[in-house]
């Protein structure tokens, strides 16, 4: 009997230690669960419990349109997800001195990390070699600093908007015709890239398209609707308006009827606004047509800050830190497409 039942007792300890064996339950040489992954990406999730807050300032240069209020409403939005981020966003009034005295109140302030919109990126240059020696990482937005003085750059491809303006006009009229252009705030980079995109790409691809005049126009409705006035009184024969901003092109149509000239010429824009998009979706509007370039980047600038901050890389990417530049794509959004986008448009 003892042997029937040793046997027995012997079978089922056996077999549980070859369990267990098996699981690794109980075997502190056996193998054992991996440790959580923490997320890096840029929608991820934060730390379930973070240890300390970190200070992102922000520096925009002002609010006072439809594209730079959707920029501070993008960045709030994108630290509002964080419990450990703590944003302190600026307005510089549309001048270069007060948002240079904004940076610099952000210093004092102990930010981890600065996410700068600069008025001008040649004004703004100064301030940024500031923000380097204090040891804070900046990362430029849109308009670039004239220096290698940022951790990172994001923006949007400012050329290849010009390049596509140039595309579509040039398809639309067959490579002949008259053009004007109402540019941006004159001097910056985005000004400078979108006028040179366009006229090299009309020089190569569509040389019979002539710009007649181009003039800046601040990226402010109220001046568009002046400047266009008067070019239009000056040139009599407008085909096509490249204009490098949606938020412009409410003064620019407002002109372009107002001389009754809404069914000689179309108007492109850029910025992807939801107003822009409804002109093109009607179909009857001399808006035909913009190209994206949306202020959702706040948002993606403050998360990139964050992982700036806490030494950590994107998920997606090998490297442990986030990469020197980031440049959105330039996307052509006319009738045919712009139901693709119209929840986008700010």
């Amino acid at each position: 009997m003892k042997t029937v039942v040793g046997f027995v007792l012997g079978f089922v300890v056996g077999g549980l230690v070859f369990y267990f064996a098996l699981s690794g339950r109980g075997n502190p040489t056996g193998p054992t669960a991996p440790p959580p992954v923490q997320s890096c990406n840029l929608a991820g999730s934060p730390p379930a419990a973070p240890t300390r807050k970190v200070r992102i300032g922000f520096s925009s240069p002002g609010a006072d349109h439809g594209w730079l209020a959707a920029i501070a409403t993008n960045a709030r939005k994108a630290a509002a997800k964080f419990p450990d981020v703590e944003l302190s966003l600026t307005d510089g009034l549309n001048t270069s001195a007060k948002q240079m005295a904004d940076v610099e109140d952000l210093l004092q302030r102990g930010i981890d990390v600065l996410v700068m919109l600069p008025h001008s990126g040649e004004a703004l240059t100064p301030v940024a070699a500031k923000v380097r020696k204090a040891g804070v990482p900046l990362i430029n937005l849109d308009r670039r600093i004239a220096s290698e003085d940022f951790y990172c750059y994001i923006g949007g491809d400012n050329y290849g908007i010009g390049v596509a303006a140039a595309r579509y006009i040039g398809k639309r009229l067959n490579g002949q015709g008259n053009v004007i252009e109402i540019a941006g705030l004159a001097g910056i980079s985005v000004t400078r890239d979108r006028t040179k995109g366009f006229r090299d790409t009309l020089a190569k691809e569509y040389p019979g398209i002539r710009v007649l005049a181009s003039q800046p126009a601040d990226f402010l409705a109220e001046k568009a609707l002046t400047v266009t006035e008067n070019l239009l009184q000056a040139h009599p024969k407008v085909d096509a308006i490249y204009s490098h901003d949606d938020d412009m092109n409410v003064g620019v149509l407002q002109a372009v009827k107002a001389a009754k000239r809404d069914k000689d010429l179309f108007i492109t824009g850029a910025g992807g606004s939801r107003w822009a998009m409804e002109q093109i979706k009607k179909g009857d509007s001399p808006i035909q047509a913009t190209f994206l370039y949306n202020p959702s980047m706040a948002g993606s600038a403050v998360d990139l800050a964050r992982l700036v901050a806490l030494h950590r890389g994107m998920q997606d990417l090998w490297e442990k830190e986030i990469p020197r530049e980031i440049k959105l794509r330039a996307t052509t959004v006319t009738r045919e497409n712009v139901d693709n986008f119209l929840e986008l448009g700010y």
